[in-house]
């Protein structure tokens, strides 16, 4: 058909871009994934090379970024997200915030599509604010090891309200809290993989700090419908969308152990410099613009994930 609406969506072969194609391909749209595969991988959308609304593209979004025909809608979501990727490689880091935005901006601009570029919690730094709401402006330190990530989607989000502003591009911005489900990769770093990962290979679960600080985790099929309706909406500012359910990570632990059948063992290591103490979002706008809410408690949500971590953990 060829009045399909076609979406580019970057960081396709990544955890959240993969469920991203998976669901605008059921919603009927011609799907271009665009991955460099430095942290994304083939096997998460292997299942979508048959179709023929499914296209992808192997390329680095800070370079040059072009794709023939019509464009409709882009999703920026090409970027390592877990802090053992981005302090390992910290300068794509920036640029795939810093050029791959300002390259897909203007592609946008060209093709005249709406482009939604994926920021995140990270821009609220360690919080002075709690719950996080969409006006506060964050306490983030930009020469820290974090600040390669927070610095990198702060001026993501500054260089799209430009375009916005100046050029009168369609944009949508998203501030994703802490997000799991099957894909996720095992060696991510982040703290549901590494517990689940440990888990399932009977080790002691990893905690740093003293494990009081807490994270707000929201099912990636959440995030996806906050996505699509961010998308499809008018609003151009910033919107958080993120599981308000907040919980100790030292709680999060005996959750999993609990949940793997194994005795909550935890060993405890200094906390990483700069890690945020408290994350939760505070939902209001998504409610009220998008009529958004996560459905999937956190208990249904882990024991899906864990179904997928049994598969893959060997």
């Amino acid at each position: 058909m060829a009045d399909k609406k076609r979406i580019l969506i970057t960081g396709g072969a990544g955890f959240l871009g993969s469920h991203l194609c998976d669901r605008f391909l059921a919603e009927g749209y011609h799907v271009i994934a665009m991955d460099n595969l430095v942290t994304g991988n083939l096997a998460n959308i292997e299942h979508l090379f048959g179709k023929k609304d499914f296209e992808f593209y192997h390329h680095d979004v800070s370079k040059f970024v072009h794709v023939p025909g019509e464009l409709d809608y882009i999703l920026h979501f090409a970027s390592p997200a877990s802090p053992i990727d981005y302090l390992k490689i910290p300068i794509q880091t920036l640029k795939v915030g810093a050029l791959g935005t300002h390259n897909l901006l203007g592609l946008a601009r060209v093709k005249k599509a709406r482009v939604l570029i994926a920021s995140t919690s990270e821009v609220y730094g360690d919080p002075d604010v709690h719950p996080q709401v969409e006006e506060y402006h964050g306490n983030v330190n930009p020469v820290g090891p974090r600040g390669c990530y927070d610095e990198a989607k702060r001026f993501q989000e500054a260089i799209t309200m430009a375009y916005h502003n100046v050029h009168g591009v369609e944009t949508r911005i998203i501030r994703i809290f802490n997000t799991y489900g099957p894909r996720m990769r095992l060696d991510d770093g982040r703290v549901l993989p590494a517990f689940l990962s440990q888990a399932l290979k009977g080790e002691a679960l990893t905690v740093f700090g003293d494990g009081s600080q807490t994270r707000s985790f929201c099912y990636v099929d959440d995030l996806v419908e906050g996505i699509y309706r961010l998308l499809l909406s008018d609003y151009p500012m910033p919107v958080n969308i993120g599981n308000p359910a907040e919980i100790t990570i030292k709680e999060f632990g005996e959750e999993i152990a609990k949940l793997a059948g194994v005795e909550f063992r935890p060993t405890y290591h200094p906390l990483p410099q700069n890690d945020p103490l408290r994350r939760q979002p505070d939902i209001t706008k998504a409610k009220e613009i998008l009529g958004w809410e996560p459905k999937v408690d956190r208990a249904e949500g882990l024991r899906r994930t864990y179904e997928y971590f049994k598969e893959h953990v060997k």
